[in-house]
């Protein structure tokens, strides 16, 4: 019999326990470096597939300086072609004279700056007309919000089609109906804006807490109303950040988009590259790296201010 004044005593566990603990611990440690060894060893057969069905591994025959042939692995032999090819688009400027190397440079300046609005007015509108689209899309396309199977069914499929065709394949086919022009690129990247800002809607979507709705249901609020006051003031400032993130990816693709007819400053890079002009590559990719620049800092200082993350002292 132990009296009150006798020190608390510590059950320790018994042999057997540790022992089988220890077992146990080694077992599982033993499992996960196989499962560690075996995806290693998947990955490593997977690279080497990829790299082996990409030609990384191929040997060609390259035109050495000296204008003789030999048998070179092709991406040393490629990587200072690579080199010639960038500095080709390097125009030559002098302090001297500056000014003038830069005009001669910028040579185009008065129809690339029309093309540049034109890109982004097309970025704009199909950014426009996708977050529309996945706005409406994302809420039945969403597990927890859905009315049913089937309109979740429907709106994931329509989605998924819409995203996976390429925006410049979109926009070959919108070319082929509606002629050459600003429309096609809008509806072409628009679609696929669609797909792609719908299901990151919905993935928002997924994640929001189901309380407020409950509540508004238990209320008698229709489907709608659960939507509109309980989901959408959740998913808000992520759906904005997504918006802003998608018209810098939009203006990009616009850019590129009318090398196949759809308007925007597409076609100088297919015209530049057509008369190798490598001059006037470098300058429009200037004047897009600019632009993207601008807005993404626009765009971050837009988001802040929706929702309300002040600037850091």
């Amino acid at each position: 019999m132990t009296s009150l004044t006798d020190p608390p005593s510590t059950a320790l566990p018994a042999t057997g326990d540790i022992a089988r603990f220890e077992a146990d611990y080694a077992a599982l440690r033993r499992r996960s470096r196989r499962a560690w060894a075996l995806g290693t060893a998947l990955f490593l057969a997977l690279f080497a597939l990829t790299s082996w069905l990409g030609d990384f591994f191929l040997v060609t025959q390259v035109t050495l300086p000296d204008g003789s042939r030999d048998w070179r692995w092709i991406i040393p032999a490629g990587i200072p072609r690579l080199g010639d090819y960038i500095a080709q688009t390097i125009p030559t400027l002098r302090w001297d004279s500056l000014g003038a190397d830069l005009a001669n440079w910028f040579w185009r300046w008065q129809t690339w700056a029309r093309l540049l609005l034109e890109t982004l007015l097309i970025a704009f509108m199909a950014t426009t007309l996708g977050v529309i689209g996945g706005f409406v899309l994302s809420f039945p396309a969403a597990r927890n919000l859905a009315p049913n199977r089937w309109v979740l069914w429907f709106s994931r499929r329509y989605l998924e089609i819409a995203r996976t065709v390429p925006d410049i394949v979109w926009a070959l086919i919108f070319v082929y109906c509606f002629s050459v022009g600003p429309m096609a690129g809008v509806m072409a990247i628009g679609l696929h804006a669609t797909g792609a800002l719908g299901k990151l809607y919905s993935e928002v979507n997924e994640n929001i807490d189901m309380g407020p709705l409950d509540g508004i249901k238990a209320a008698g609020g229709t489907w709608f109303d659960q939507i509109r006051y309980g989901a959408v003031p959740q998913v808000l400032p992520n759906i904005v950040s997504y918006t802003l993130l998608r018209f810098e990816i939009n203006v990009r693709a616009s850019s590129i988009i009318g090398y196949v007819g759809a308007g925007g400053l597409g076609q100088e890079f297919r015209t530049a590259m057509s008369f190798q002009e490598y001059t006037d590559l470098s300058a429009l990719f200037l004047i897009i790296l600019v632009t993207v620049i601008a807005i993404d800092y626009g765009s971050e200082k837009l988001r802040h201010r929706i929702i309300g993350l002040e600037p850091r002292p």
